[in-house]
């Protein structure tokens, strides 16, 4: 049972709209849960005399989405493999835990509900191992959503209920401050429990976990579908009780996260943003098994099944489905006849919502 909600909490979902905003005034409600191109062959003509020359027929070009080749990060579709482990990272996603450090530098960043309609986010680093601050709890289905990426590192505080024993039970392996894991230290400016900051590097020279590899997505630099696709500047969607609104900056490539109209901002004065949003709808239930000190149980975002997913690249839309058959398989993104999504190459917001 979800108690009374804060000061914070009451703000927040004063202003939600459960739905999701599709430029502006209009709306769209989410439902339910390579090939190479070959060389065009050639003839040759014997003859006493010059033969004229046929003019070519012009062929139509167009692109095919693959997943990156083993010289590009799975993750990105931008540069190299990486060589390290790929680590999670549990972060606050409320006002008492910003501004945060290090997020701007995730390939992918997970904002998924906690309890009591607040988020938190997952953010996954593989090409960057900075500093990350506050460093918060695992919740129980966060082994379900990394177990895509193999047998990786979660870091992150302690954990309620069964979130931990959930943990070990999986593929996932945690690096958890309670039980006294590498890489963590408090930061004195601020106040527990939101100081808690980890020290990515020295975590990934501790572990010996998984690198990196794919996870379903399929990049490339011009995808035809946003031809006819319409143009969405502003992107809104709702994780419990808390609105979830990005801007896209054509000047910059991304869409900024937006908090009370402004940008959202890391510690180092620099914006929290990506190359591509999805909104992920998915079956978010009621985890009986973890209930906080005030009485909120939290939520399980289940991310094994099927649903509806929106792209948003270059400041457009483009509406699909999503499907996983297993916490092990990588998540299949489609548009709705079939055809894989193609996300721009560079970092993903995957915005975990509920069916």
């Amino acid at each position: 049972m979800i108690g009374p909600l804060t000061r914070n909490q009451a703000l927040i979902a004063g202003g939600v709209v459960a739905v999701v905003v599709i430029g502006g005034a209009t709306a769209f409600a989410l439902a339910g849960h390579h090939q190479k191109p070959t060389a065009a062959p050639t003839s040759s003509v014997t003859s006493s005399s010059p033969a004229p020359t046929p003019t070519p027929t012009p062929t139509p070009t167009t692109t095919t989405p693959v997943p990156p080749g083993p010289s590009a990060n799975p993750l990105t579709g931008v540069g190299p493999v990486p060589a390290g482990p790929v680590l999670g990272v549990k972060v606050d996603d409320t006002e008492n835990g910003r501004p945060s450090r290090g997020i701007d530098q995730a390939d992918v960043i997970y904002i998924e509900e906690a309890e009591g309609g607040l988020t938190r986010m997952l953010a996954v680093f593989d090409t960057h191992k900075p500093v990350v601050e506050a460093v918060r709890s695992v919740r129980a289905s966060d082994a379900e959503l990394l177990a895509q990426y193999g047998a990786i590192t979660l870091v992150a505080s302690g954990g309620g209920g069964d979130s931990l024993t959930t943990l070990d039970r999986s593929i996932v392996k945690g690096v958890i401050n309670d039980r006294g894991g590498p890489g963590f230290s408090r930061d004195a400016n601020r106040p527990a429990p939101y100081n808690l900051q980890s020290d990515l590097a020295q975590v990934s020279a501790a572990v010996h976990t998984g690198r990196v590899k794919s996870i379903g997505f399929n990049f490339s630099k011009s995808y035809p579908a946003l031809a006819s696709a319409p143009a969405v500047p502003a992107v809104h969607a709702v994780v419990g009780s808390t609105g979830i609104d990005f801007t896209w900056q054509p000047t910059i490539g991304k869409y900024v996260r937006m908090i009370g109209g402004q940008q959202l901002l890391t510690a180092g004065g620099s914006p929290v943003a990506a190359t591509n949003v999805l909104v992920q709808q998915c079956q978010v239930s009621v985890n009986p098994n973890d209930v906080d000190v005030e009485g909120n149980a939290s939520r399980y975002t289940h991310t094994v099944g099927s649903g509806r997913i929106i792209l948003y690249r270059n400041g457009k839309r483009i509406i699909g489905k999503w499907s996983r058959p297993n916490s092990a398989a990588p998540t299949k993104y489609t548009d709705l006849s079939g055809k894989p999504l193609e996300l721009a190459p560079g970092t993903s917001f995957v915005v975990l919502t509920s069916a």
